[in-house]
């Protein structure tokens, strides 16, 4: 059976990568869709998804702490490993769930996914050929400038790392004005506006290392632009989905596995 593609979310903590997921999942069921949740968050708490592939069935931050006597921080390291060592199995335990898309929900300190080398066997291993990367942005560090470019900076740094094509995602939009908004669209499509944007302010040392950080992005290559999303709201679900179809399909749209609800 072919292999389904593969979104791994991911972000800054408290970016909304769980929230948001459940959001997705629940578009494209309403669109007729088939999708697996894959929950890859060994200390993953509270019942906001219920995922169809849970890493804790093979590794449970708890219980590396409780054997290993180690503290959050070293039994998250600790499970970043140990998911790696497992990795076949929840493939496995993918492949039981036939679906349209496989949505991968990443711990949520971002640099225990993208930052250890066990994490690129990870990737390989359940993505397949055909996978990407959301990277989800945090509106209350994209509102200044200086934290856009942060962010922009964390996801060329993920996309470098994991070698997969990469959809920059703004979460919480409702939570941001129309002139914010704006301003944030702004700077994903003009890299000028951004510069602008940084340099408004007299030249501080911060100043200064964002100017030459947005200079070394931009020598990567273009911005590949940023798509508003509200989970609460269900807006923006629509265009994250055609830009995964871009990725996958040139744009090709999914065939509904199933009617979707009310027809």
């Amino acid at each position: 059976m072919e292999e389904a593609p593969t979104v791994f979310v991911t972000g800054t903590a408290g970016a909304g990568k769980t929230t948001f997921v459940r959001a997705f999942v629940g578009w494209l069921r309403a669109e007729g869709h088939d999708a697996t949740v894959v929950n890859l968050d060994p200390g993953f708490e509270g019942d906001a998804i219920d995922p169809d592939v849970d890493i804790r069935e093979w590794v449970r931050l708890a219980d590396i702490q409780d054997e290993y006597g180690l503290g959050p921080n070293g039994a998250q390291v600790a499970a970043a490993d140990m998911i790696a060592l497992k990795i076949f199995e929840v493939k496995q335990a993918i492949a039981q769930h036939p679906s349209d898309l496989v949505l991968v929900d990443t711990p949520g300190q971002i640099e225990l996914f993208a930052f250890r080398e066990a994490s690129r066997a990870i990737v390989d291993a359940l993505g397949g050929e055909e996978c990407a990367i959301a990277f989800l942005f945090d509106p209350a560090l994209a509102r200044s400038a200086p934290g856009f470019v942060s962010l922009l900076l964390l996801s060329a740094t993920v996309e470098f790392r994991l070698r997969r094509p990469m959809v920059n995602v703004l979460t919480k939009s409702d939570a941001l004005t129309p002139e914010q908004l704006a301003e944030i669209a702004a700077w994903s499509d003009e890299p000028g506006a951004l510069y602008e944007a940084v340099t408004r302010d007299p030249p501080t040392p911060d100043v200064q290392l964002s100017t030459e950080v947005l200079r070394g992005i931009d020598t990567m290559g273009p911005l590949t632009g940023l798509f508003p999303t509200s989970a609460q709201a269900g807006t923006g679900l629509d265009t994250f989905y055609r830009a995964t179809r871009r990725i996958f399909a040139g744009g090709e749209d999914l065939e509904p596995s199933q009617p979707p609800p009310g027809e």
